[in-house]
């Protein structure tokens, strides 16, 4: 009589990693204020900002990102007189160390535009959107993420014209020197899909707007594509893009006709104003009312470890089941001469001190006997 366990070797079991993805389209009717404010919750810290898919009091309103702002204390834009100063750089010291990590001699490293981390352009003054789980869930595939921001103020087409901000390419040449895992580097194309440049480049290198953080699932999106040292034409239009030096005649209410009004330093719209003279949630206003859509596929890991449980010809033709025997009888034998048979109806996983771990259950029996063999492929999720 066979043995009831068969220990399994090392060619019997194989380990899997399947990815998963879903598209998550977020519109910006429901971020940036096309109806109302209700899908966003702001709070008494004043340090961010919520965004929920349905008004925030409802029941059926799920959470899907934050959104905040801040700058270095090296910053231009860091003065103890400005509003809420010392919460906008430990918002970005926080995020700081947490994504890029300290240095060689312990201090936090600043936000590379290049993410070399040796030197070039630092990202210092930056926007800030943190996804929720139960969107990215493990993490946002490389290469899917999109973000367009509205960029003319026409009244009742305020989102004619638009900058898309991508990672583009991002699936080969991503980063991985982040302690938050990998990350790739944003970059900028006008509405028409024509990548913007720098004013003084010839042609052959995109502006790069930002990073995003994959596992973490938070993006980094620089203050510069509202003003900075680019220079973009946006569908003919000369400094009329997000990414200009000037943005006059371009609003930041994404409404001219009666859009929600955002609060301006000294009747200026220039973006350093107003980072450094609102308050958090005020700033967080005016990218969020800016935003056109938002979409991304996430990634569910799937990990699975599969068992190869095989049953020769002359092993587990007998039952172990009591109810096998009457007697001292074989129930399935008439006399001696008969060939044994027995019916597997499942497979047990055990440990190596004998203890039941799994039960994989067959989704019918199946006959065993001298004459035949199987193997039963039981895959374990997790």
């Amino acid at each position: 009589m066979a043995t009831t366990f068969k220990t399994l070797r090392s060619k019997d079991v194989v380990s899997t990693r399947t990815m998963l993805h879903e598209a998550i389209p977020i519109t910006g009717t429901i971020v940036s204020g096309t109806y109302n404010d209700l899908n966003i919750k702001n709070y008494s810290h004043g340090i961010f900002q919520s965004v929920f898919d349905y008004p925030y009091l409802s029941s059926s309103a799920n959470h899907i990102f934050d959104i905040t702002n801040g700058y270095s204390t090296g910053s231009a834009l860091s003065a103890s007189t400005n509003t809420q100063n010392k919460k906008k750089t430990n918002i970005y010291n926080e995020l700081a160390q947490i994504l890029v990590g300290f240095d060689e001699t312990g201090s936090v490293r600043l936000f590379d535009e290049d993410g070399d981390l040796t030197g070039g352009t630092k990202l210092q003054e930056c926007f800030f959107l943190n996804f929720t789980r139960l969107l990215q869930k493990d993490e946002i595939k490389k290469g899917s993420f999109t973000l367009e921001l509205g960029v003319s103020a026409s009244g009742d087409a305020p989102f004619a014209e638009r900058v898309t901000i991508q990672d583009i390419s991002a699936s080969e040449q991503y980063k991985v020197n982040s302690p938050a895992g990998e990350y790739g580097i944003l970059y900028a194309n006008n509405s028409a899909g024509t990548a913007l440049k720098n004013a003084d480049d010839t042609g052959t290198t995109s502006v790069k707007a930002g990073l995003i953080f994959y596992q973490a699932g938070i993006v980094v999106v620089t203050a510069s594509v509202f003003s900075g040292s680019q220079e973009a034409t946006v569908a003919g239009h000369a400094d009329a893009g997000l990414l200009s030096q000037s943005i006059s005649g371009v609003q930041f209410s994404p409404n001219a006709g009666g859009g929600p009004a955002l609060p301006m330093m000294s009747g200026t719209n220039n973006i350093n104003n107003v980072l450094s003279g609102n308050a958090i949630s005020a700033s967080c206003d005016l990218l969020r009312h800016r935003i056109y859509n938002v979409q991304f596929n996430n990634t569910t890991e799937l990990n699975s470890t599969i068992y190869f449980c095989r049953a020769n010809h002359n092993e587990f033709n007998y039952s172990s089941n009591p109810t096998y025997l009457s007697s001292s009888k074989l129930r399935v034998k008439n006399n001696s001469q008969d060939t044994p048979v027995s019916y597997a109806t499942s497979v047990g996983l055990y440990s190596p001190d004998n203890e039941l771990l799994a039960v994989a259950k067959l989704s019918e029996p199946m006959k065993k006997d001298p004459s035949n063999e199987f193997t039963i492929r039981v895959r374990l999720d997790y």
